[in-house]
């Protein structure tokens, strides 16, 4: 008698969407780990989907742009479904925890909303089980060689056009032990680099050990064998711990490095701001923290047009990023955000007139940026590959993090290295915000 052939069973594949910031990339690495440990295929962004695929997008709620991202990813993937072109949509991370009542009745199709902490509700829906033994375990989506390493979620601080608490809730530090065993989980699989995010780095330890206490947990980090970079991202200025900067001097493999976004200067800004910060104030910290760490590299954020910014406000900024000659410099136009307490002001600032501002912010910058580059020239730096592009290797200084500074080229034709290698570069020629560099013995 013969037997009937029978098609084998194939589980879906999971394919998960990472939209916002780097704390989110590290969400979606973790849910992969746990998706990965569970035996289910699971992928990051996949350029082909297949109609059986499960699709979980990791929103971002942040500000307009973002949120308008996440919405138009949404409903990509949920036509997608009505097409019969994918399985199931799911929906998690900042815009889903903010706005979770709005999207269910306007997005009707997505088969599930989660909010920022329901990893092991999304793990149940998809099948699987939290394994405890996997905390620390993370499928990374950036090259292996280097890693965002969370340190800490939610945030304290009542900056006045912020909605991350609402969304990330309050501050919670995670234990120097448990970071530790995930920095030596990186290390073993080839990462070189750390980049320590967090809403807020220089608030680390307050609620675990009754102390500012991120000092600490960057020598016992520098201490993980295989870590030769570790990079300070996202820290905040009120109450900066200014020890943090003695180990910056006295292990090698802590980057010269640190991104602090100060959001403004004028004084009537940084009060309404809930800053907690003052001008002067600022202008002592950033002059501190380069005298105690003279060749660090510091990397600023700055909003233009929050409620009440009157030319001379802005002026004063200009004038400012002019004398502190940052290093690296990013600028956004503000955005009104619903709950937060600048939401209660009127948004008075035309939106052409906030573009037109963070025009002349990155104009000014532009210029600094080059006068730096051409400081560089001549000069050997160590440099760490992240990846080869067109006719190019193309690297980092320690002064720079991913995705968002300058980047070293070295032309394939006269240099060979390979991704996630450090090599010595002498910087031969400098534009706005990329050096040119051959790679000497």
């Amino acid at each position: 008698m013969q037997t009937k052939k029978t098609r084998p069973v194939v589980s879906p594949r999971v394919n998960v969407i990472t939209l916002g910031c780097s704390k989110n990339v590290y969400d979606s690495e973790v849910l992969m780990g746990q998706l990965q440990g569970n035996q289910i295929s699971v992928v990051h962004e996949a350029d082909k989907v297949g109609k059986d695929d499960i699709i979980v997008i990791n929103t971002c709620g942040f500000i307009d742009n973002a949120k308008q991202e996440s919405i138009d990813t949404i409903l990509q993937y949920s036509e997608l479904k009505e097409q019969g072109k994918v399985g199931k949509v799911i929906v998690t991370g900042c815009l889903s925890e903010r706005y979770k009542p709005e999207l269910q009745a306007e997005i009707t199709n997505v088969d599930a909303y989660f909010g920022t902490n329901d990893l092991q509700n999304i793990l149940s829906s998809l099948g699987a089980d939290y394994k405890y033994e996997l905390i620390g375990e993370r499928l990374l989506t950036t090259p292996s060689h280097f890693a965002y390493f969370k340190i800490a979620e939610g945030c304290n601080r009542p900056c006045s056009f912020c909605a991350i608490p609402l969304m990330r809730g309050k501050h919670v530090s995670k234990s120097i032990e448990d970071l530790v065993a995930e920095a030596k989980g990186l290390a073993r699989n080839g990462t070189k680099e750390l980049i320590l995010i967090a809403q807020d780095l220089t608030y680390y330890g307050l609620d675990l050990y009754g102390r500012r206490n991120l000092d600490e947990l960057l020598r016992h980090l520098s201490d993980v064998q295989g870590i030769e970079w570790i990079r300070l991202q996202y820290a905040y200025p009120s109450g900066f711990p200014m020890e943090v900067l003695d180990v910056m001097n006295e292990r090698d493999n802590i980057c010269k490095y640190l991104d602090m976004p100060l959001q403004h200067i004028s004084d009537n800004m940084l009060k309404s701001m809930r800053r907690g910060i003052s001008k002067q104030k600022t202008i002592d910290l950033v002059n501190a923290i380069r005298d105690k760490v003279p060749d660090i590299a510091m990397r600023t954020t700055l909003i233009c047009g929050y409620p009440g910014e009157t030319e001379a406000d802005f002026e004063e900024m200009k004038e400012w990023v002019e004398e502190t000659r940052f290093d690296r410099l990013g600028c956004f136009t503000y955005s009104h955000e619903e709950k937060t307490h600048a939401h209660t002001l009127v948004d008075d600032v035309p939106q052409e007139v906030k573009e037109q501002r963070v025009e002349d912010i990155m104009e000014i910058q532009q210029g600094i940026s080059l006068e730096k580059n051409i400081e560089k020239v001549g000069k050997t730096f160590r440099v760490l590959i992240d990846k080869k592009e067109g006719e190019y290797f193309v690297g980092r200084t320690e002064f720079d993090s991913p995705e968002v500074d300058n980047e070293v080229l070295l032309h394939a034709s006269t240099n060979y290295a390979t991704e996630g290698s450090f090599v010595q570069a002498k910087i031969v020629r400098a534009e706005d915000f990329d050096l040119y560099g051959q790679i000497v013995k």
